[in-house]
């Protein structure tokens, strides 16, 4: 799922509180006897990302389970993986459970930081996870070192009154797109409206996710077969230029855009499209900090180049995982198999300011789920049926931040898009060997 999401996806936090209630502290994990009957103190380590949704773990889990204490530190998203690394390489064994993002979890299992999980898998439900993601979020070399928990991936959310004055349809392909996008920043940027917030803040969780999106539409991928690097690619190179044409006519400025700026942008009714993780929907209907409640829409994302269908790049996303240094492992894996149930993740995505999404089919196709963000769940389900995925081998956040630093440079100094893949390309031969 970028930021410092603890003020944005964290907002709501007191109503995700208020909403807590008892039906969760009835729920177990699995209908076995909880470890956590005995008592016991569980550390957690989240992203500021889920700051909402890890007050509704704490206190529903402790409810559950009386006499346990679960206490949350957040820490920025791109510093989980050091985090986690220090706390276990150094000694401090601080940490019971990690929130991962799933794209570092082969280099936390190389590095001794995690511990496989595949005793979890039979009390998890594990055909009950969203096929598309299931893999991707947890298996490392044939093993599992995770638990899905959020399901992020991003769709294309627009302001349909921006469209209406301008006259212009939602895109289907990045052209499309990129022309709106353009016509409506010459039409209304006097007035503050720009046609699209490009977030290329240069993190690879923020930037890579942009330019992932156009990837997937190009129909491109990251990696061979054989684990080879395909970034100079017809594909790779036209996501990098479609990437490029849309940042010029963006909200000023694509690099220094991250979460938050994009979000307070897009609820202010300032610009008319926005990529972004599918819990848009709930704040774009939340009255209490959204100018366009009824005025959005939102689609499965653009193709390029050659491509019939479109795909969503799995962008973000995060699993469970266990301390190789957790005091309480025991707990430790009540707790994960909690977290990632389908009744936690159930209320996750049916409460405001979780910042959750399914990591389920039986919660991505809950009716609870389609009367609390019909939209989204409807342009998810059909996105999640086939989707790009990122590395996770050991060496993929050495990958991403060479990446991003080459898109951030294409950008900054109007590049050119082959040359741009050229040394990306380069520069993954050289890390991989």
């Amino acid at each position: 799922m970028h930021r410092t999401r603890s003020t944005t996806r964290g907002l709501g936090i007191a109503l995700v509180l208020g909403l807590a209630t008892a039906g969760m502290a009835a729920c177990s994990t699995g209908g076995s006897d909880s470890s956590g009957s005995e008592g016991g103190e569980l550390n957690v380590l989240f992203p500021q990302t889920h700051a909402g949704a890890s007050e509704m773990l704490k206190e529903d889990f402790e409810a559950a389970n009386p006499g346990v204490t679960v206490n949350v530190t957040l820490v920025p998203y791109d510093e989980l993986q050091q985090k986690a690394t220090l706390d276990v390489q150094s000694g401090a064994a601080e940490f019971d459970v990690f929130d991962s993002w799933y794209t570092e979890i082969g280099a936390l299992a190389d590095g001794g930081v995690i511990v496989p999980v595949d005793d979890l898998l039979e009390d998890a439900d594990s055909d009950d996870f969203i096929p598309s993601i299931f893999d991707a979020y947890s298996l490392v070399d044939g093993t599992r070192y995770a638990i899905p928990f959020d399901g992020d991936t991003e769709v294309l959310f627009y302001n349909q009154e921006i469209l209406d004055r301008n006259g212009i349809a939602p895109p289907t392909t990045w052209d499309e797109y990129a022309d709106a996008v353009a016509a409506i920043t010459a039409a209304e940027k006097a007035n503050g409206v720009y046609g699209a917030a490009v977030m290329g803040q240069q993190t690879p969780i923020i930037l890579m996710s942009t330019y992932a999106n156009r990837l997937a539409g190009f129909g491109g991928s990251f990696l061979d077969d054989d684990g080879k690097p395909t970034l100079d690619t017809e594909a790779a190179i036209g996501a990098a230029a479609a990437l490029k044409e849309v940042s010029a006519d963006a909200m000023p400025t694509p690099l220094e855009t991250g979460f938050d700026q994009a979000l307070q942008a897009f609820l202010s009714g300032k610009v008319a499209f926005m990529e972004f993780w599918t819990d848009l929907g709930t704040f774009a209907q939340d009255e209490s900090q959204s100018q366009i409640v009824g005025k959005w829409g939102v689609m499965q994302l653009p193709v390029g180049g050659d491509a019939e269908q479109s795909l969503a790049a799995l962008d973000a996303g995060f699993a469970m995982t266990i301390s190789s240094s957790a005091n309480n492992p025991d707990l430790a894996r009540e707790f994960v198999l909690f977290a990632t149930s389908h009744d936690t993740n159930l209320k996750l995505i049916t409460t405001a300011g979780t910042g959750i999404d399914p990591n389920r089919l039986s919660t991505l196709d809950a009716e609870e789920y389609k009367e609390f963000n019909p939209q989204v769940q409807e342009a998810a389900s059909a996105s999640l049926n086939g989707v790009l995925t990122w590395p996770t081998i050991k060496e993929a956040p050495e990958l991403f931040q060479a990446l991003t630093d080459e898109l951030a440079t294409m950008i900054s100094t109007d590049g050119d898009p082959a040359e741009t893949m050229k040394k990306a390309q380069e520069e993954w031969e050289k890390i991989l060997g």
